[in-house]
């Protein structure tokens, strides 16, 4: 059963309309709509032109590029971005330049990757002691492994 996501672009932006580079890709590349000078260690605001309507239930997610991110040493900072169901203003993607060169983004460039996913319903339930685990509160290098 297919879920249906309505979107709009900014006028002027139509052939910028997210879409999957191969038919059974899990991702939707976003592509930037104008230029913009991405300096070596910055963070930017890259705009899309992409307005989403996702249904109650469902979230976006915004990911960095593998080719982008090996080739480059750009990716997106806050990985991944959530977008909500309520949410209606532009799709912006959060790009970090890790390199140490100045990027060049140009209006058209695949610069991110959206997974649209449904959302389990959870109730979170406050309570007095968790149960054990083998792991415990072991975390962040707990298993050994640097």
């Amino acid at each position: 059963m297919k879920t249906t996501v309505r979107f709009r672009m900014q006028p002027g932006d139509e052939e910028l309309a997210p879409r999957k580079a191969h038919p059974d890709d899990a991702a939707y590349d976003l592509r930037a709509s104008r230029d913009l000078a991405l300096p070596a260690g910055q963070v930017r605001l890259v705009p899309t032109g992409l307005f989403l309507e996702l249904p109650a239930g469902y979230e976006a997610q915004v990911r960095p590029r593998s080719g982008l991110a090996l080739k480059n040493a750009v990716g997106v900072l806050n990985s991944p971005g959530t977008i909500d169901a309520g949410y209606r203003g532009e799709v912006g993607v959060v790009l970090h330049n890790a390199g140490v060169a100045e990027f060049a983004v140009r209006r058209g460039d695949r610069i991110a990757q959206m997974v649209i996913q449904r959302l389990p319903e959870v109730e979170l339930v406050a309570v007095d002691e968790l149960a054990d685990s083998s792991r415990g509160a072991g975390g962040f290098g707990s298993t050994g492994i640097r």
